[in-house]
């Protein structure tokens, strides 16, 4: 840090004014010139500075960075002769005397200004009810696999019995659909004897209602319909769970939602991707249900969050990285976006509408349903028979005579047959993702409008799923080689600078062919290109141009039409522009987004390494260390492969001792080899060791080494959100956890480095973030959330933060690096800034003090 040493220009303190919590705007001399004498005596010893100018800029004149800054607002929040201040305020009035001026215009009469209500206190439960439902979870899940292996050897057994292609057809058509039909209805059957209509309510978490919730939702989200999104069909699927929702609706959202019954959706509407609205949250040790209502023709953008409580009007707009918090509505007609959400000009329906009615959108639904029974289905079930009965050594096994368990020749094959399986499909998936999707494309038109539901719409779809394939992002990421994977995949880099770190493991897109990146752009993780608009009968798909020299943090929705241009830093979760100015030579942050600086003295201490002979030589050396990197996991993943591969083998040998027993164990078998298989990986590399806190250039090499850990895959995990067995897993991963937390599906990229108290609350799509990268510099360190804390639904906690006992964080809020939570403090928004008035809670318990009512009827 450099210091600087500068005359403080304000008077001496006056003792009434510091007893005081705000700036007295009236009082336009004393109480001014003590604040601001104060932020000074504050700043001053973060910035190992005597004096400080109330003048100074925080960023240019004193060297600041955002995390002295963080560390500012806390101390200021410790003071109670000072008022409050957020980070969007140090950004927004980067100097004493303007935050100080701010402060004194908006700040509330004491009588009309209101108090923040406290967080709730966690009512932790019992271990013994903890118990038990681990047990009565493991039980259920059992019983499922039983069943479904029974079902599974009972059809196969009766397909064999079939003699030629046209009777193994048509055996294969009729065992296929029925199985397809009991998938599709047992989880909808389910949820009406279990839970019957669900209500607005709340119950702890780990008793006998979360019990029914989590099996209801566990099925909800296991059916095949959810691989529908986008299709008619899938929309039956949710009113069939007894969602209210209109004609002519479009959902591209693969969030499936729990609480059907208390979801509206009027038609017309369209749900954009990666979007939140599952009528249920978990809050401070318990499960809170609530409508989500959406009018007609309305629109909800990508990578947003409808809490519970919340109401849309007709026509109205929710624009993309926002957030309706819980007792929000926007009124008809009106268009809002940000986090909290705020009323924008900004029109997100931006493409015109096409004829598309309610019998070309049945046409395209039966069409599917006649795709699926009389080709994929019959495919399916007829393949894996010839599969197992053709290949001499799976029908060696299958064959009668005495067990081969105990030989090596079941191991060899299980050895042989998985390398062909898992190199081949790396081989020939690279081959059709550089030629079948390319082919395709040419059937749409860049910036042409087409109708829903037709068969541009199909390759549409298509395409965007065959080129997203995640296995390969995973293998390519974080290494010089991901620029040449999206290149082949038909990405426009422009004239690349490589960095070794252009681009992380997660990045998705809608069009691969219309999707630009400027040169020397950086991108750390989970980008989500937007090449396509839709309406409620059509969509278009356009070009997304990134400008060069940029730096894109984590989780951010890129849309086509972008306002940001060059040399801009995109802050993680930060709003995309679409209207103004275009954005160039700055930072941007929040949503919706302000004006940061691009870059701090800290960020640029390592710039040097990035030119000249040096920069060619760690550069090739990163080079050499990913390739590692690339070839260990993928024989771990290859090994894993392996022993699923030899399980499978020893359960068909054994099968005909056992039976329908063997498929249900062997389901149960492979999710917990799974679970510890990759848990013991990712301490094998860290030599069972926790992390430290690094500031590094991303040519050092422990950052190569921290970017192997990245790998790690962490899919699994979700398998066992909402069961105590998450947190075990999370334990053995290095995370020092607490008692009884609950995690509805959170994830935690640095383990070693997170901290989290007993009985807390991970929502999902919550995540802890332990590191941040900004162009060349690597920055990580430890986060801390005491007990009972709560995580809202898809918010995001930086590295250095510390978060209070019963601290609550809201839904899609961003809780920056360095940042304080005083105890029971509440903070919503992007970034997190303290929340005011009082908390919602369902409709149902206002007024009532019980609230343990069991999902159901009632």
């Amino acid at each position: 840090m450099v210091e600087k040493s500068v005359e403080v220009l304000t008077p001496e303190p006056d003792e009434s004014a510091r007893n005081a919590r705000r700036i007295d705007g009236s009082a336009a001399g004393t109480g001014t010139a003590v604040a601001e004498r104060d932020f000074a005596e504050v700043l001053g010893g973060l910035v190992k500075a005597e004096q400080i100018s109330v003048d100074s800029h925080f960023f240019d004149d004193l060297c600041a960075n955002s995390l002295v800054m963080a560390q500012f607002c806390a101390r200021v929040r410790k003071r109670g002769d000072l008022p409050s201040v957020s980070m969007k305020d140090i950004y927004q009035y980067p100097t004493i005397r303007s935050l100080v001026t701010a402060l004194a215009v908006e700040a509330p009469p004491p009588e009309t200004s209101s108090a923040p209500e406290p967080a709730e206190t966690v009512v932790p439960v019992d271990r013994r009810t903890y118990v038990l439902c681990g047990t009565a979870q493991t039980l259920i899940f059992l019983a499922y696999c039983f069943a479904l292996g029974t079902v599974t050897a009972r059809g196969f057994e009766w397909v064999s019995k079939g003699s030629g292609l046209v009777h193994l057809y048509l055996r294969s058509l009729v065992f296929g659909s029925a199985a397809m039909l009991a998938l599709c209805l047992f989880p909808i059957a389910a949820k009406w004897i279990l839970v019957g209509r669900w209500k607005p309510q709340e119950f702890p978490v780990w008793g006998l209602a979360y019990l029914r919730f989590w099996t209801v939702k566990v099925l909800v989200n296991a059916n095949p319909m959810r691989f529908y999104v986008g299709n008619p069909l899938y929309v039956l699927y949710l009113r069939a769970l007894g969602a209210r929702i209109g004609k002519g609706v479009t959902i591209l959202s693969r969030t499936v939602p729990v609480c059907t019954d208390l979801l509206t959706i009027g038609s017309g509407t369209v749900i954009r991707k990666e979007s939140g609205f599952t009528g249920y949250r978990a809050h401070a040790g318990r499960i809170q249900t609530g409508h989500v209502t959406i009018g007609r023709d309305a629109f909800v953008g990508e990578k947003t969050v409808l809490d519970i409580g919340t109401s849309m009007g007709d026509r109205a707009q929710l624009g993309h990285a926002s957030v309706l918090q819980s007792g929000e509505s926007i009124p008809d007609g009106e268009h809002w976006h940000g986090s909290p959400a705020e009323r924008t000009d900004v029109d997100y329906v931006r493409v015109p509408a096409a004829r598309c009615g309610t019998l070309r959108r049945a046409l395209f639904g039966l069409g599917t349903v006649v795709q699926l029974f009389v080709l994929w289905v019959p495919l399916s079930v007829g393949g894996a028979y010839l599969l197992l009965t053709e290949i001499p050594a799976l029908n060696q096994v299958l064959g009668p005579g005495a067990t081969h368990v105990t030989s090596a020749t079941l191991y060899v094959d299980a050895l042989i047959l998985s390398a062909v399986l898992f190199f081949g499909s790396l081989v020939l998936g690279l081959v059709w993702l550089f030629t079948v999707p390319r082919l395709l494309s040419l059937t749409i038109k860049p910036d042409k409008v087409y109708p829903l539901y037709g068969l541009q719409y199909s390759l549409h779809r298509l395409i965007a799923r065959m080129t997203n394939v995640k296995f390969f992002g995973w293998l390519f990421g974080d290494s010089s080689y991901i620029v040449h994977y999206l290149r082949f995949l038909g990405y426009d880099l422009s004239k690349v600078e490589q960095t070794g770190s252009n681009f992380g493991t997660h990045v998705q897109h809608e069009s691969p062919y219309l999707t630009t990146v400027g040169s020397g752009t950086m991108v750390a993780d989970g980008l989500s290109v937007m090449n396509a608009e839709f309406s409620g009968t059509s969509f278009r798909v356009s070009r997304t141009v990134i400008g060069p020299r940029s730096f894109l943090g984590n989780n951010i929705a890129y849309p086509s039409g972008g306002r940001t241009g060059e040399n801009t830093l995109l802050a993680t979760k930060v709003m995309i522009p679409l209207d103004g100015e275009v954005r160039e030579n700055v930072g941007l942050l929040g949503a919706p987004c302000f004006g940061i600086p691009r870059t701090v003295e800290r960020d640029t201490r390592f710039d040097h390494l990035r030119t000249g002979d040096e920069f060619r030589r760690n550069l090739a050396a990163k080079n050499r260390y990913n390739l590692r990197t690339m070839a260990f996991w993928l024989f771990v993943r290859w090994v894993h492969a392996f022993v699923l591969t030899a399980f499978a083998l020893a359960a068909l040998d054994m099968y005909g001792v056992f039976g329908q027993l063997m498929i249900a164990l062997y389901l149960a078998i492979t999710l917990a080899f799974t679970g510890c298989y990759f848990t013991l990986s990712e301490r094998f590399i860290t030599r069972f060791r926790s992390l430290e806190p690094k500031l590094c250039s991303i040519y050092d090499p422990y950052f190569w080494w921290h970017e192997r850990l990245w790998k790690v895959p962490e899919h699994y995990l979700n398998l066992f959100s909402g069961t105590p067995y998450k947190t075990l897993l999370w334990r053995m991963l290095g995370v020092h956890i607490g008692k009884r937390v609950f995690d509805d599906g959170a994830g935690l990229t640095e383990r070693t480095l997170t901290t989290i108290g007993d009985f807390c609350t991970l929502n999902q799509g919550s995540r802890i973030q332990c590191h941040s990268q900004e162009d060349g510099t690597f920055k990580s360190d430890h986060s801390v959330l005491g007990t009972g804390c709560t995580l809202g639904v898809n918010s995001l906690v930086h590295y250095g933060v510390t978060m209070g006992d019963h601290a609550q964080l809201g839904a899609d809020a961003f809780l920056m690096k360095g940042e304080e939570m005083p105890a029971h403090a509440r903070w919503v928004g992007n970034p997190a800034a303290e929340a005011r008035g009082a908390a919602y809670r369902p409709v149902a318990l206002n007024g009532s003090p019980q609230g343990h009512a069991a999902p159901g009827r009632g």
